[in-house]
């Protein structure tokens, strides 16, 4: 009579092994939109210059990959060393065909990510991608994905012997130099939370100079005359209600000008504005609101011909384009 030598796969196999390659998962794709966004942020494309509320995308970006990164990498570490010892431990385990599956599927993924990665990113670079971003985020699909291959490629032929896990030990602090370096380079380019809170503020002062200076134009379009203070715009029908300060609760400043239909609207600022920051990197909605750090007016004058004064018989002047 045969004896069945196949291993039993446990629900504490099975849950141990899902966790453990759904965490390898997530770290790697994090990893790669992490080293993703530091190149785009390092090799900034003039094509792709637009402006993102809550910071520059690729800060935002990075402040996204380092987040998931520092809480799911170190917990696929803790479950892979586990399985490791769990298998020495039980050297049986090691046949169990949730382990097998998981990681021969774990080798087909990263196969099939190469490749179709790379097929994008080569398309990306014959619609117009530079050079060098394209370079360097095929290394970075390369060496990220070719890791993982690599190690689980082992990792089907590996001995669980006791007295065997130096190379397995060696490949993880590699793994750990590759992951941990580019969550210090993250911390760098997406600054401390106290930096990006005070961004935060100043990009809300922003949209505030903004909404003010659409009502201020609406008041001179409806009643052909400006407004003398700002409390002059509220207006409870329409809802609008003058913004303030959100850090601080004070009024935003606003002042005539001796030239006809021209004003000023001041706030105070805590940081420069990101396009005052990187003058490589356009904003094209925010370039009219570039700032320094501090108290700083931006002087507005109303076109009469694109902003005629309703009911008026001024007829919008025709401009060659």
């Amino acid at each position: 009579m045969e004896t069945n030598t196949t291993p039993k796969t446990t629900a504490k196999d099975f849950f141990l092994y899902l966790f453990s390659f759904g965490a390898l998962y997530v770290s790697a794709v994090s990893l790669i939109s992490l080293l993703f966004a530091m190149i785009n942020k390092a090799l900034p494309d003039a094509l792709n210059s637009y402006y993102y509320y809550g910071g520059d995308p690729y800060t935002a970006g990075v402040r996204a990959a380092v987040a998931s990164l520092l809480i799911v990498f170190p917990l696929y570490l803790v479950a892979a060393s586990y399985i490791d010892r769990y298998v020495r431990a039980n050297p049986e385990k090691k046949d169990l065909w949730v382990r097998k599956w998981l990681t021969y599927l774990t080798i087909f993924v990263t196969a099939v990510a190469v490749i179709v990665d790379l097929i994008v990113l080569v398309n990306t670079f014959l619609g117009g991608e530079i050079t060098s971003r394209f370079v360097w985020k095929v290394l970075s699909v390369l060496v990220v994905s070719g890791a993982v291959f690599s190690y689980y490629w082992y990792d089907l032929r590996k001995s669980f012997a006791p007295d065997s896990p130096r190379r397995t030990g060696l490949i993880v602090a590699l793994a750990c130099v590759l992951v941990f370096g580019s969550l210090v380079a993250g911390f760098v380019v997406a600054g401390s939370p106290m930096r990006a809170r005070a961004l935060r503020f100043d990009e809300r002062r922003q949209i505030d100079l903004g909404n003010i200076e659409n009502q201020v134009v609406y008041y001179w379009q409806q009643k052909g005359m400006m407004p003398m203070a700002l409390s002059d715009l509220s207006d409870p029908v329409s809802g609008f209600t003058v913004p303030v300060d959100p850090q601080t609760g004070k009024g935003y400043e606003y002042r005539l000008t001796q030239r006809e239909a021209s004003f000023q609207l001041c706030a105070d600022f805590q940081l420069p504005s990101p396009a005052a920051r990187d003058a490589s990197v356009g904003y094209a909605f925010s370039k009219d609101w570039n700032h320094g750090a501090g108290p700083t007016c931006f002087d507005r004058t109303i076109d009469k011909d694109f902003y005629p004064v309703r009911g008026s018989a001024s007829v919008p002047a025709t401009r060659a384009y």
